[in-house]
């Protein structure tokens, strides 16, 4: 499967912005999905899983409360919602898929480009 991450920009404190995932090669439903991203000199880190069937998901604590996380097998593609952005929230984002549970790691087999997102003070 390959992953194409986007919905990336620059965008003011308090705003918001989707990202998506879209999936081809394979169908999306066969695989758990992840929402990573990586700040300038720091590791990349793990914000937001969601299960095959989209019926669980996981939150960092950063930022639960104002990401949501979801899913649309039959569009191939994968939402990630952010609300009340903060400058701290500044990265590149990118999106992985494995055919096994989405644990909140990042032992993901398949790697999406990352789209940089800049959230302004």
């Amino acid at each position: 499967v390959q992953l194409q991450a986007s919905g990336g920009g620059l965008v003011q404190a308090g705003g918001s912005l989707r990202l998506s995932c879209v999936a081809s090669g394979r169908a999306l439903k066969d695989y758990g999905i992840g929402w990573f991203r990586q700040a300038p000199g720091k590791e990349r880190e793990v914000v937001s899983t969601i299960t095959r069937s989209g019926g669980s998901a996981y939150y960092t604590d950063s930022v639960k409360g104002r990401f949501t996380i979801s899913r649309d097998n039959a569009k191939n593609t994968v939402y990630l919602q952010m609300d009340s952005l903060k400058p701290e929230d500044t990265a590149v984002y990118y999106c992985a898929g494995k055919r096994m549970y989405p644990s909140p790691t990042l032992k993901y087999n398949y790697w999406g480009q990352g789209t940089l997102v800049t959230v302004s003070s």
